[in-house]
């Protein structure tokens, strides 16, 4: 064979074979190795989610307490941004020269033809004002998107706020990405997967520069975005901002519930604020000064706070006595003030006058029997075993436990048991130790939720439903725990003389609550005068007491139960009292008849000095 033959046959071989690598090397591409399909993906597709508009949220009345509206971003094209007054600019956006300079780096650093974000979250009132300006600066737009409003501007601390999703929040939930925002508290956390609805997805062309040339596949792989699922709460709107408007300049909280189901028709915080502060660009700065206000406007005090009951907290005694037999309904006990003091009254004959007088020694000697029923020779571990029989009564009246309530934190209060004072007390302890716990002070903390739960309770005549706010869900069911009933350890028979004693305490002459009567209702009352104590380098100081109040109406048939706690204001029936009345009266008569104690309300002014307020 001649040497060009076999030139001739290494030529031919190298034209067969390099079509063949290209194949080959084309098949591994499209087929086997997907980090080629994926970059060719994102040279020729723009994957741009759509963001669903979050669920409204209405009262009981289905007025709407949670909306959306649009606010605006500015966004900008670097390559388009020529012969910017960059100072007018500033100046009409509200942004610092510094920041617009770091937003415009960022923007060149990460495409010159595609937008990125220089401002955002500008409310509609502001965005006003840039509009008509906005065409003098090339390359700068705005983009539409929706944020929370709140237009009853109430119950700032059940509603909650939204804010940016962290690092934590999109670790948790695949769901979220970096710019997205989420339910940070109340009900907008509570309830955050149903409000938030779920994100579609749109798919454009685009060349290798970035810019779009159509839609892929005419949008046959679009998806639409979901809007959230609407909600409706228990809390009824009006009611809600009455008792804000009572509230004001006071320090405290109201909770008012709806005895038969456990629907929650009003929870206020005081001070409060206007929950749509903490929506939009200037969230981060209204948040700032509001968790600096010394009077801790942030705070939910119904929920958040737990306090000693003071004497509300002789409802529950009476009724543990009553349930063990270690009374009748018509004990006796000496006004003996050397057990505990008390104010000057007739001595109660029975468990009604006992409530209605509000007697400290009278309920210290019927705990006394409760704790000390000689089931051990020592007084020491008959103690302990009458603490432990008193603490699982208490807590099933919904005290020192979970309500389970559908809000995403709040404390439990404390109800002392034997492991509890033997951890805490350094000495061996009795009855005669604890006694204070009688009458709701010491070691028994309680929420003012819990305070309204146990009024709930007591209407019922030994039932509670949880506490909760939502009512409906669009295309869901409620959880079956808001429907169903929770049992106390006392039974429905030994309720009528407490309850005799809370309508007297309301309704006749030397009850300790005259101030809540309501013409025309039966209110069932009881009022709690608390010590108030702070601890100041190694000393306790007493403070003016905590003005305390829980009752029910009608006393057949009750619609309402509410909880009312002043902090700082003195006697229960002065001021607490009255306002739980006017509440009710609101509730269920649809007015105020009693503008004289209505004004008497709004134009006390009980927040204390600077030195007064304890921070929780």
């Amino acid at each position: 064979m001649k040497p060009n033959d076999d030139r001739k046959y290494v030529i031919a071989l190298i034209f067969v074979l390099i079509p063949l690598i290209f194949v080959v090397k084309l098949f591994y591409m499209q087929v086997v190795d997907d980090k080629w399909k994926d970059r060719a993906a994102q040279i020729s597709e723009n994957r741009i989610l759509t963001y669903p508009s979050r669920g409204i949220v209405y009262d009981r009345n289905n007025v709407k307490i949670i909306s959306n509206e649009i606010y605006y971003d500015i966004h900008v094209i670097p390559k388009m941004a020529i012969g910017i007054d960059s100072v007018a600019l500033v100046n009409l956006l509200g942004i610092t020269m510094a920041d617009y300079t770091a937003k415009m780096n960022i923007a060149r650093a990460f495409s010159m033809r595609k937008p990125s974000e220089i401002v955002r979250q500008i409310p509609p009132n502001e965005f006003s004002l840039i509009a008509p300006e906005l065409y003098k600066y090339p390359g700068f737009f705005e983009v539409a998107r929706t944020l929370r409003v709140y237009p009853k501007k109430i119950a700032a601390h059940a509603l909650g706020y939204m804010n940016e999703a962290n690092l934590d929040d999109i670790k948790k939930d695949g769901y979220y990405q970096p710019g997205d925002y989420i339910g940070r508290t109340g009900i907008e956390k509570m309830y955050e997967k149903q409000l938030r609805g779920k994100r579609g997805v749109k798919y454009y062309l685009q060349d290798a520069m970035g810019v779009s040339t159509g839609k892929y596949e005419d949008g046959k792989y679009d998806t639409l975005a979901i809007q959230g699922k609407n909600i409706t709460l228990t809390i009824d709107a009006e009611l809600q901002a009455y008792g804000e408007k009572l509230m004001q300049n006071k320090l405290g909280s109201i909770v008012a519930i709806e005895p038969s189901t456990g629907e929650i028709l009003a929870m206020i915080s005081a001070p409060t604020y206007d929950p749509n502060l903490l929506v939009g660009r200037h969230l981060g700065n209204n948040y700032g000064k509001l968790q600096e206000d010394t009077l801790l406007p942030l705070q939910n005090r119904s929920m958040n706070s737990a306090y000693m009951p003071g004497s509300i907290f002789k409802t529950v005694m009476a009724l543990i006595a009553l349930q063990e037999g270690v009374v009748t309904e018509n004990a006796s006990f000496p006004c003996n003030k050397e057990l505990a003091g008390c104010h000057d009254h007739p001595m109660a004959q029975n468990i009604s006058d006992g409530v209605k007088f509000s007697c400290n020694p009278y309920f210290i000697q019927l705990t006394r029997r409760i704790i000390q029923q000689r089931k051990d020779r020592s007084i020491f571990k008959d103690a302990a075993i009458g603490i432990d029989l008193w603490a699982k009564y208490v807590r099933s009246f919904g005290i020192g436990v979970d309500l389970k309530i559908d809000y995403p934190t709040n404390v439990h209060g404390n109800v002392p048991d034997a492991a509890y004072y033997n951890e805490h007390l350094k000495f061996r302890w009795a009855f005669s130790t604890v006694q204070s716990i009688a009458i709701g002070q010491g070691e028994v903390l309680i929420t003012p939720l819990q305070m309204a739960n146990l009024a709930a309770a007591i209407a019922n005549r030994g039932y509670f439903v949880a506490p909760h706010f939502i009512k409906k869900i669009e295309g869901e069911k409620i959880p079956e725990i808001y429907t169903k009933k929770q049992k106390t350890m006392v039974d429905a028979a030994y309720f009528e003389p407490v309850i005799d004693g809370m309508w007297r305490v309301v309704h006749e002459p030397g009850g300790t609550a005259q101030r809540a009567r309501v013409d025309s209702l039966h209110v069932c009352g009881k009022t709690g005068t608390v010590e108030n104590f702070k601890k100041i380098s190694g000393r306790v100081y007493q403070l003016t007491d905590h003005s305390n109040f829980m009752a029910f109406a009608p006393r057949n048939n009750p619609q309402i139960a509410i909880s009312v706690f002043i902090e700082n204001a003195g006697f229960g029936g002065t001021w607490a009292a009255p306002i739980a009345s006017l509440l009710i009266e609101k509730y269920i008569n649809g007015e105020v008849l009693d503008t004289a104690k209505e004004n008497y309300i709004l134009n006390a002014n009980l927040i204390p000095d600077a030195s007064d307020i304890i921070r929780k």
